[in-house]
């Protein structure tokens, strides 16, 4: 039977090769090969513009509608002029706050869960947001139920409730955001490159902070809302099935109600950039590679020279035909990944930069590849097929970028809102024809800076050494999450006193002066939680030299199998296998370079300092600081020296904010080798969390 398959499929197979033959063959066409080079390619149709109605309210609303009868949809899409540009530093982060308070708010007419359910129902959708330059409104939704809806979305916008738990809320979730947005290393090498270039107290690079966040009330959101929503401040896009002359009056009867006002002004302070070379470092030890920015400021998008730049920056950094990619991934391969910019912005300069993604070790040698290739062509034009080429992608690219009409709605909206020509991305297409590769040359020469450029890496300092130095003196970034905007200024202790007091510590809980394998302990833990107290039942073994955690934890729900083992995480139930969320796997390793063996074993490469004999609860203790990136309190008894409490403020998702956890521990027992405590009792901000009873511990 086997075989009679296979033959059955061959002959197939060659019955098929055979018709196809014959089909060409009754076609007139040749199955030789075919010449591609010989073949002649029609030059491109001129760009068509789609037809565009536009009218305006009294009230200062513009409108710009396409018909497109291809489904029976409408997408209404608005641009708002207003933005975090209008935000004081001091309250950054308001604007996203409250368009989430608003969408999640609902009206007085549409409260949360009737919109919610009324937009469900109706297989529609209604989102706002608010960025740097600009605000958005949009709505999603059939035709048929577009006369319905649209008074719902002006509704919501122009009366939102914005009720305090949902501010709350919103701030709750920002907040932990932040919490986690020093765990991506390009996110962080982005976010920090741009404080380079326009200073980290800029509209343009500044961050969101805990502190900022505390600073935001319900009446700074109403107080911004009545600034940005009137009518001079709004264009209206709609795409989709509709008659234009019908569709008029509809928008007139939603819109006509919206106060005028006045239209705000951008207001963006002057970029005081100097030109220079510069190194700046981002130690992330978790991270086996580093990410590296390399630039400096860009430009206007009025600049005459907008086309040319463009093309100068396709030909060193345009996808896999760049040059980047080609001599310093491909050829040398220095890189994992690359890409580059010459941003240019309407409202400001923007910025220009080269990046790569690298292995540690390559780190140097990647740098000067980079800065190699900007002097390259700075020093030999470009050929003129390499000019052609280059001038095809960028013209293909653009085919995608205006595949839609709302895509080409919403650019010539843009220009509108933006100050520029409607014409503006037929005059850049002629512009990009007339470009030369002197031309390139000439801007590459001009705006590229490579030996005034500031470098940004972020990396792993140990497995970096010292190769950044060749670059000058380099500068380190701190990205530690400050709960404040002032920098306390922290009491310097005794170094010397406080290194004795922890090798005491070290004595006491590891008596043999080490460990000689891994640590294994039973346990049950007490967890409060809002549904009330839960039972937990725990197995776990940890190798403090590798890092490694296994833990068998027992729920009311089942068990659950969790493993840490060279710095990846995963987790087992009900014999699914999936991979631990990082923020989980984070956790679990916190708590174990916590832990006072932890802490033991690593004694002479802490930085520690005595602050002093304190009381607390009535008891006196050594207090004794370990200064990491979460500092740590530990209070030893005078008498054993071993740790009976100890402090810490951390970031808690839950509740939104940061938290000063406090660990009792109590009823300390030796078994080989090794002193643990047998009750550990832990608070949050005072109220008890959780108590945890150790039953046996050994070392393996």
């Amino acid at each position: 039977m086997k075989k009679l398959l296979i033959t059955t499929f061959v002959l197939g197979f060659m019955l098929s090769c055979a018709s196809q033959e014959s089909t060409m063959m009754q076609q007139g066409i040749s199955s030789d090969a075919v010449d591609v080079e010989g073949l002649d390619y029609p030059e491109l149709n001129a760009y068509q513009s789609p037809e565009v109605e536009t009218f305006e309210l009294d009230n200062g609303i513009k409108f710009y509608l396409v018909e497109d009868r291809e489904v029976p949809l409408i997408d209404l899409s608005m641009i708002i002029k207003a933005g975090s540009f209008m935000v004081p530093n001091e309250k950054t982060g308001l604007n996203s706050i409250l368009t989430s308070a608003m969408r999640n708010g609902g009206s007085e007419a549409y409260p949360e869960n009737e919109l919610n359910q009324l937009l469900e129902d109706k297989a529609a959708r209604i989102e706002f947001g608010m960025g740097q330059n600009s605000g958005s409104a949009s709505l999603n939704v059939l035709k048929e139920d577009f006369e319905e809806l649209l008074p719902v979305l002006v509704d919501v916008m122009m009366n939102p409730l914005m009720p305090q738990e949902k501010i709350d809320l919103a701030i709750r979730q920002q907040k932990s955001g932040i919490s986690r947005r020093n765990d991506n290393a390009q996110q962080v090498g982005f976010r920090e490159f741009s404080k380079l270039i326009y200073g980290e107290n800029s509209v343009q690079a500044r961050t969101t902070e805990l502190y900022t966040l505390d600073n935001i009330t319900r009446e700074d959101l109403i107080e911004f809302h009545q600034n940005a929503y009137k009518g001079e401040n709004m264009m209206v896009g709609l795409v989709g099935d509709f008659d234009v002359e019908e569709i008029k009056p509809i928008l007139e009867e939603a819109f006509a109600g919206i106060p005028a006002g006045e239209e705000n002004e951008f207001t963006f302070n002057e970029i005081d950039y100097e030109y220079e070379s510069s190194i700046h470092f981002v130690d992330k030890s978790d991270v086996n590679q580093s990410v590296v920015l390399m630039g400096h400021i860009g430009g206007f998008r009025d600049n005459p020279d907008y086309a040319a730049l463009q093309a100068m920056n396709e030909v060193l950094s345009g996808g896999f035909s760049g040059r980047l990619f080609q001599n310093v991934r491909s050829d040398q391969g220095l890189a994992y990944q690359v890409f580059g910019n010459y941003g240019s912005s309407t409202l400001y300069r923007g910025q220009f930069y080269a990046g790569l993604f690298t292995r540690s070790a390559a780190t140097a040698e990647a740098i000067r590849a980079v800065r190699a290739e900007m002097v390259k062509l700075q020093e030999e034009p470009v050929s003129e097929q390499e000019l052609e080429d280059t001038k095809d992608r960028i013209f293909n690219s653009l085919i995608f970028r205006n595949a839609s009409l709302s895509s080409v709605l919403n650019q010539r909206i843009n220009n509108e809102y933006y100050g520029r020509p409607a014409d503006s991305f037929e005059q850049y297409i002629e512009e990009l024809r007339q470009v030369t590769a002197a031309d390139i040359q000439r801007v590459a020469q001009e705006y590229m800076q490579p030996d005034q450029m500031k470098i940004l890496v972020v990396g792993n300092a140990d497995e970096l050494g010292d190769q950044l130095e060749q670059f000058g003196d380099v500068q380190e970034i701190d990205i530690t999450i400050r709960e404040s905007a002032e920098v306390e200024e922290v009491m310097a202790g005794d170094a010397t006193e406080g290194r004795k007091w922890l090798t005491q510590m070290a004595s006491a809980i590891l008596p043999n002066a080490g460990l000689t394998g891994s640590v294994t302990m039973e346990a049950e833990n007490k967890v409060s939680t809002p549904q009330g107290e839960m039972n937990l039942g725990i197995t776990q073994t940890m190798d403090f030299e590798s890092e490694r955690i296994e833990a068998n934890v027992r729920m009311p729900q089942g068990q659950v199998s969790m493993l840490i083992e060279d710095g990846q995480g995963s987790m087992q139930m009900g014999g699914q296998s999936m991979p631990m969320q990082p923020a989980q796997k984070d956790q679990m390793l916190s708590e174990l370079y916590r832990s006072p063996i932890y802490l033991a074993l690593n004694k002479d490469e802490l930085d520690v300092e005595f602050m002093g004999m304190e009381e607390m609860h009535g008891d006196m203790y050594a207090h004794v600081r370990v200064n990491d990136e979460i500092t740590l309190n530990l209070y030893l008894d005078p008498d054993t020296s071993l740790p009976m409490i100890t402090t810490y403020r951390t970031f808690n998702p839950q509740v939104g904010g940061t938290v000063t956890v406090q660990l009792n521990s109590t009823d300390w027992r030796e078994s080989g080798g090794l002193l643990m405590p047998y009750q550990m009792v832990s608070y949050a901000d005072g109220e008890q969390v959780s108590t945890t009873t150790i039953s046996t511990h050994g070392v393996e």
